[in-house]
């Protein structure tokens, strides 16, 4: 089969949906299938295109134009260009805005079937902004399948959309890379990590991922326990301010900030980490659950979004409340603690993780949904 991937960030990019896409195309091209994948860089030149490989994928970057109107048609014209030289089977846009988009409309220009994922953000929060919602509509009508990464958003999608056959095809995790392992002396001692517990968190910071709780919680937390707070994806431009407010209110508090780091550079970092904390407002399925789990990680996450279709309350994970802080400062004292706790719930979640969230789960039920798109064209 000849795929073509739409997504609005590839790696380098940050953040979880560069990551989901590379690990979904890379597993289909290791499957034996042609992936080719389409994506702005906004570090390119406008209007400049650059074909490289990674791996066994083919990707295509471009360089976005002042407008958006202006790259969303190059972004089409582009495709539709590559498909008329390598004649692709079908087109599958990860996250509806603007990918989705401009997946459903090439494929219906070019008479060929469309994918759209649903990641988050897309549906949680872009069908309230007036810019941005006649793109998730029209994705929903235009898309020959719907696939969620989580229940809810599955849920939402049906809603919208009004159709019953959107498919939840959770995410992966490749648990051989993402193992238990000892921490690692020479990175505690590069990050300046002392002896105090870790308490963890990897993505990109922001308000959406309930950075101003984690702040909270962290001060409220050491007027009993000391403690150091370790993020590994830095702070998002718009919340950076929010940081330094805290470190002027609490300028003896150990916040250690790491820039993002490669993907698979991540799992000596969950090591050093007593516990990994999620505080998100919303979510879809965040990597960083399903990472932290299979490295043995106990985790503390809020009980929105993919969290509840991957955790089972004191069993694998803990789930709160997004919007109790006083729970989080308990939980987080507890289990901090609770060594032997600590260690049965990592047990169990890596548990879960290799039983339910493979990457060849996730790889196989996605080619099930081509094949049924493909042949129902």
């Amino acid at each position: 089969m000849k795929i073509c991937l739409l997504a609005d960030t590839y790696p380098p990019d940050v953040g979880g949906l560069a990551v989901s896409v590379r690990r979904n195309a890379r597993n289909l091209a290791r499957a034996g299938h042609t992936v080719h994948v389409v994506s702005p860089h906004k570090g390119a030149a406008p209007g400049t295109w650059h074909t490289t490989t990674d791996g066994p994928v083919a990707v295509h970057r471009f360089g976005p134009r002042a407008r958006q109107r202006e790259t969303l048609a190059a972004w089409f014209d582009g495709i539709a260009a590559l498909d008329t030289r390598y004649d692709f089977d079908l087109f599958h846009g990860h996250f509806i805005v603007y990918a989705g988009y401009v997946a459903t409309m090439v494929a219906r220009y070019a008479g060929k079937p469309s994918v759209v994922s649903v990641r988050g953000n897309d549906l949680d929060v872009m069908p309230f902004d007036n810019r941005r919602a006649p793109f998730v509509f029209k994705s929903l009508e235009w898309a020959d399948a719907i696939v969620a990464v989580t229940r809810d958003l599955a849920r939402k999608a049906q809603a919208l959309s009004g159709r019953a056959d959107v498919r939840v095809i959770h995410n992966g995790v490749d648990a051989q890379r993402f193992a238990p392992q000892a921490p690692p002396p020479a990175l505690r001692a590069t990050l300046q990590l002392d002896e105090r517990p870790v308490i963890g968190f990897t993505g990109e910071a922001r308000a959406k991922k309930g950075l101003g709780r984690m702040l909270r919680v962290f001060a409220r937390l050491n007027e009993t326990l000391a403690t150091q707070m370790l993020l590994v994806g830095g702070v998002r431009q718009e919340d950076r301010a929010m940081v330094e407010f805290f470190r002027k209110q609490h300028p003896d508090l150990p916040l250690h900030i790491v820039p993002p780091q490669p993907n698979e550079a991540l799992p000596p970092y969950y090591a050093l980490c007593d516990v990994v904390i999620l505080p998100s407002l919303r979510d879809g399925l965040p990597n960083t659950l399903l990472e932290a789990m299979a490295c043995g990680r106990p985790v503390v996450a809020s009980a929105v979004g993919g969290m509840l279709d991957v955790l089972t309350d004191g069993v694998d994970g803990i789930m709160l409340p997004p919007v109790d802080d006083a729970a989080w400062v308990d939980t987080l004292h507890r289990l901090l603690h609770d060594p032997p706790a600590r260690e049965q719930l990592g047990t169990s979640a890596r548990r879960t993780v290799v039983t339910r969230f493979t990457t060849a789960g996730e790889r196989d039920a996605t080619l099930a949904l081509y094949r049924e798109v493909v042949a129902g064209r």
